[in-house]
């Protein structure tokens, strides 16, 4: 079923007119005395129409033969009372809504701001249904909803971007119902733990790519053996020991209303938006699962905008063994009979076109149809910002607690803080991740361990000192703080480290080729502030303008030793580098050759001799006091920046709303030209002859032998076919060119007027082209 157009507001703002008209109307019509005038809501919630009023009938006459069929099983939610008090069919409480808000394009987005907008309002009592069933609009007013209103606006929105989703009416665990997800583990802390396990994966395979063997270890294998037996099986019972103490803690007492606690949630059905296979949204939540999850313990009946389907299958294994084929009758019994599912839809439209076309078919008596929703338009626009009842969410994990509030709401930004624990009970806190927005510092994130002692800011780009990340850590003879800068500074510095025993700084993109600088210091002096330096190392990358044996890599300036140590680049087919040895003069002291000592691995060159040497000592000593000159400028360069981050958290600006909404549209813009240029990409790969057989595998980086070898065969019979098809095109011409040439033949017969020579000359042009034909089909 293709999706409808989006509609402008001046459309739906005509079409709530039109209804509002129609409602009068039909008012007048049935001497309909209307609610209060100052009632806000519209005619539509007050009355029903009398296809409303013959679909009731329908509903309490099918809950009659329900009832009396089945009178083990409990009553149908069919037509609760709506906030008007009216009875509504809870098919009509669904409405199709569409937003402009890219994120509600996907289930996902749908689901995430549904839980996130909403509090639950648990059902009173817990085991049986709702008496009544407020309206999607109401609901997003007040933000307060029973899990059936919860359902009814999410599944709303899912049929509005064209899913196959329906409202699903049966029992769930006492977890489910009362959204407590303290057994759960945290899915935003889950996604980051994987992201560092995928991080320091990839480290450690570089590691042990490139690094030495170990010696072997002259010890009994039988030995070694019985110690990582030992190992083993200590660590086993540790984690034995582990998880029998999160099992007591995290136990708990029986419910003593399993499988009977009234729980709704959402189908989506495959067929549609690419999805796959049938499963459940638990709308309280936001999270999917399978058809067969045993949170869900039956399921009574579903219902979308078209139709109701009471299920008709054995629930006394909970949802495992249960199809959702809702054409099988036998399994889903419908209220309404006709063509009310998609797959029935379209095939009874084009049906129905043809009926119209042919003036001699005949009439058949019209299927009732489900009426219009009587809720009104859905807007979204401006409950969008609100987000959260009262500007915050809080929703406990396992060992963690997800904080969320509205933007704005906090005067730092504080929009989510993640904090974990050490124990179930929430007593003793482990780590605090917090995200912030619309800062005017720019900071984005901020993670505190205080089980370490380590505290960790990221900002967006843009800040000044071009400060991307700081990081700092305490230490028993001080503090160490890593900071990380973005490309735009004057010395290219991307990264640099500072402990009280060393200063660390990486480059990228420096003229003299610098890339990565180390000091070392004697110890540190807190109260004059003062770091004396010992050693300076610095390595270069290499510069192709200089042959490789008079390029440095690498220069290591010992000043406590007063010695200078130069490696040079590799040359080709060479194993070991050039180097060179300086011994600085004492003051008052004439320079000698003798304090010079120079390893070249190219025999054929000279060595550098006299006046040369005192010109290499001389470049070296100015090469260290430019090292060390810029030490002290890029310490106290991080004490101002230290500073300055104090300054900013002591006074905390948030920008301004048009500020704030010109990011959103910057982010807004980013997304969608990473959208058109992913269209282009995919415009690119129609050009190229292999992109169908890579398509599947395009996100990957590198491809496993067995998945190149199936693209490589994928490849070859594609080849061969096209051979085939080219080969049989050509066998094709060839016989049209023989039977032409056949026609000529017998045309020259019959016509004695043409003469030999154009005879031999058609004879031959014929042949020219039949043998040119068979080479082309011969290759």
């Amino acid at each position: 079923m293709e999706s409808e157009p989006c509609r402008t507001r001046e459309e739906e703002e005509e079409e709530e007119e039109e209804e509002e008209e129609e409602w009068k109307l039909l008012s007048d019509l049935l001497n309909i005395q209307l609610s209060d005038p100052q009632d806000p809501h519209p005619p539509s919630y007050s009355i029903n129409s009398p296809q409303e009023i013959q679909l009731l009938a329908m509903a309490e006459n099918f809950q009659h033969q329900y009832l009396h069929l089945y009178p083990d099983r409990k009553p149908l939610l069919l037509f609760p009372l709506n906030e008007c008090g009216v009875r509504k069919f809870v098919s009509t409480t669904l409405r199709p809504t569409t937003t402009a808000h890219y994120k509600l394009h996907t289930w996902q987005g749908c689901a995430s701001f549904v839980s996130d907008f909403l509090s639950l309002e648990p059902l009173d009592p817990p085991t049986e249904l709702p008496s009544r069933l407020f309206s999607s609009s109401s609901v997003l007013l007040s933000q307060k909803a029973n899990t059936f209103e919860f359902s009814s606006l999410l599944c709303s929105l899912l049929l509005g971007v064209n899913y196959d989703a329906y409202c699903v009416s049966g029992y769930a665990t006492r977890e489910k119902c009362l959204q407590d997800q303290s057994l759960q583990p945290c899915p935003l802390l889950d996604t980051e733990d994987k992201r560092e396990r995928s991080d320091t994966s990839d480290q450690e395979q570089m590691v042990k790519k490139y690094t030495v063997r170990r010696p072997r270890e002259l010890r009994s294998r039988f030995l070694l053996q019985q110690e990582e037996k030992e190992k083993q099986e200590a660590e086993a019972a540790l984690a034995l020991k582990q998880k029998l103490q999160e099992e007591s803690e995290c136990q708990r007492p029986a419910d003593p209303l399993q499988g009977l606690r009234v729980h709704c949630w959402v189908l989506v059905r495959s067929g549609s938006r690419g999805v796959q296979e049938n499963f459940f949204i638990d709308p309280l939540t936001g999270t999917s699962s399978p058809t067969d999850s045993a949170d869900f313990l039956g399921v009574e009946s579903i219902w979308n905008h078209q139709n109701y389907f009471v299920n008709m299958q054995d629930c006394s294994a909970g949802c495992t063994n249960m199809v959702f084929d809702l054409e099988d009758l036998n399994l889903w019994e419908p209220l309404l009979f006709g063509a009310t599912s998609r797959k029935k839809l379209i095939p009874d439209v084009l049906e129905t076109k043809e009926s119209v076309l042919d003036q001699d078919h005949e009439k058949q008596p019209r299927v009732f149809e489900m009426p219009r929703s009587w809720v009104s338009n859905i807007s979204l626009s401006k409950d969008w910002k609100k987000l959260y009842p009262a500007g915050r969410k809080v929703t406990l994990y396992k060992k963690a607690k997800l904080e969320k509030f509205s933007p704005c709401v906090n005067a730092d930004g504080l929009v989510t803080r993640l904090t974990t624990y050490k124990d179930t009970n929430y007593s003793e806190v482990a780590t605090v991740k917090e995200w912030y927005k619309y800062r005017s510092d720019s900071l984005e994130e901020k993670d505190i361990n205080q089980l370490e002692n380590i505290t960790s800011e990221r900002f967006r780009p843009g800040r000044s000192l071009h400060l991307l990340s700081h990081r700092w850590k305490s230490l028993s003879s001080g503090m160490e703080r890593e900071m990380e800068f973005s490309c735009g500074r004057s010395d290219d510095l991307v990264r640099t480290v500072l402990s009280p025993r060393e200063m660390l700084q990486f480059f990228d993109g420096r003229e003299d080729f610098l890339y990565y600088k180390q000091v070392c210091f004697d110890e540190f002096d807190p109260s004059r502030n003062h770091y004396p330096v010992t050693k300076v190392l610095q390595r270069f990358h290499r510069n192709p303008s200089k042959p490789a044996n008079k390029d440095v890599a690498e220069q290591l300036f010992d000043i406590r030793q007063r010695q200078i140590e130069l490696t040079y680049h590799l040359m080709e087919h060479c194993f070991i580098p050039s180097k060179a040895f300086f011994k600085k003069p004492k003051p008052k002291q004439d320079f000698t050759p003798d304090m010079v000592s120079i390893f070249q691995v190219d025999l054929s060159e000279k060595p550098p001799q006299g006046l040369a040497l005192l010109r290499m000592c001389n470049n070296m000593l100015e090469e260290e006091d430019k090292a060390v000159k810029n030490i002290p400028e890029s310490i106290n360069e991080i004490a101002a920046i230290v500073a300055h981050r104090e300054q900013e958290d002591h006074k905390v600006k948030l920008l301004t709303p048009s500020m704030s909404a010109a990011l959103d549209r910057q982010k807004e813009w980013k997304q969608l030209q990473d959208a058109k240029a992913e269209m282009r990409w995919q415009e690119e790969q129609k050009k190229d002859f292999l992109a169908p057989f890579l398509i599947p595998n395009k996100k990957q980086k590198d491809l496993s032998p067995e998945e190149a070898k199936q693209i490589y065969h994928r490849c070859l019979n594609d080849f061969k076919d096209r051979l085939m098809v080219h080969s049989n095109l050509l066998q094709t011409r060839l016989e049209q060119e023989t039977e032409a040439l056949q026609l000529l033949e017998t045309q020259y017969k019959q016509n004695l007027q043409v003469s030999g020579n154009q005879e031999m000359q058609l004879l031959y042009e014929k042949t020219l082209q039949v043998s040119a034909t068979r080479k082309l089909l011969d290759r």
